[in-house]
């Protein structure tokens, strides 16, 4: 434990992100103070709002060029200096981009005793609160109704997708590419999924929702949005979750029709993100870990190695090269 290896973000991206705005840094391992515990990184969460923290403060601060890229992780307590933690418990927290984060013990919270490790980013972290809270919460689902899911194959669209089955709706997906489009609806048991890369999209909506779309669960605004909202029923529902077409784009475009097809169809556009819902998470997490458990609802994981592969790995996540949550891992699991 004599260096930390840290990945800053050395010049904020004006358009695509590339591996060129990243640097590596080796440095020395951090001597935590007072209240503060020293956690070593061993998962590290990838997702697409870390390009949009890049863009501006969102939910959270903005990273600057010259700053550790932020993210968060689960890790391993080496050392402390609180009465809260002791060392080898398993924490997750804003530890950011590097091998060892001193941070204040009042910031972490504990992980859980399942095993893996992973489900704790996927289906029982951030990944699955979104889907259900996004889904069950935001909007609603009804047995019968259709439910049009975007980035299918995503982390978060391939539990909303999932969960929409487990409630009897007829679930469409949009994903990129053919073989990510047999793999939604083969392996995840979609009822249909559009390759927007393919055609026409209000086209395909058409086909494959011929009587509109009651609910659309929106994790990339742009195009996909703009094709879903003339495709909505009238009283549909929309659930904003992200919008990671327009986190690389150098003029970020949104939908026409805004607000006169809300008016028109009398469509509910919320948007939300999932610390929304604090006294909802037990209940989520029983039902996502009762479904995962059962089979009902496939976890799909995509484990990265080594901290250095953060930044492609970030690259290729906004391009939608990942199937399911993907993540880095940055150490071993605890012994």
């Amino acid at each position: 434990m004599t260096t930390n290896t840290q990945i800053l973000l050395a010049e904020t991206p004006r358009e695509k992100l590339e591996s060129s705005h990243f640097q590596i840094k080796k440095g020395s391992v951090p001597t935590p103070e007072d209240g503060q515990v020293l956690v070593r990184s061993v998962l590290l969460s990838l997702d697409a709002a870390n390009r949009a923290w890049m863009q501006g403060a969102t939910y959270k601060s903005a990273v600057e060029a010259g700053q550790i890229m932020h993210g968060y992780a689960i890790g391993e307590v080496v050392e402390s200096k609180s009465r809260t933690y002791s060392v080898g418990d398993v924490v997750a927290g804003e530890f950011g981009w590097q091998e060892y984060a001193s941070i204040n013990a009042k910031a972490v919270r504990p992980v859980g005793d399942h095993r893996p490790l992973t489900h704790h980013h996927s289906v029982l972290g951030i990944a699955g609160l979104t889907a259900h809270h996004g889904l069950l919460e935001v909007v609603g689902i009804n047995e019968g109704e259709t439910l049009l899911v975007s980035a299918a194959g995503g982390s978060v669209g391939s539990l909303v997708g999932q969960i929409g089955k487990i409630k009897g709706a007829r679930v469409v997906g949009v994903a990129g590419g053919p073989d990510k489009c047999h793999w939604v609806v083969d392996e995840l048991g979609f009822d249909a999924c559009i390759d927007y890369k393919e055609g026409s999209l209000s086209k395909a909506l058409r086909q494959h929702c011929p009587n509109g779309v009651d609910v659309y669960f929106d994790n990339v605004g742009g195009d996909i949005l703009q094709a879903a909202l003339f495709a909505m029923k009238m009283h549909g529902r929309i659930s904003c979750c992200g919008a990671v077409s327009q986190y690389d784009a150098a003029t970020p475009k949104g939908p026409r029709g805004v607000p006169g097809l809300l008016v028109t169809k009398r469509l509910t556009m919320r948007g939300f993100i999932a610390m929304d819902f604090p006294a909802l998470d037990a209940e989520a997490l029983t039902d996502l870990g009762d479904w995962a458990a059962s089979g009902k609802l496939k976890v799909v994981e995509d484990v990265l190695e080594g901290l250095e592969s953060a930044p492609q790995g970030l690259i290729g996540l906004l391009a939608g090269e990942n199937r399911g949550k993907r993540m880095v891992r940055v150490g071993p699991d605890p012994a």
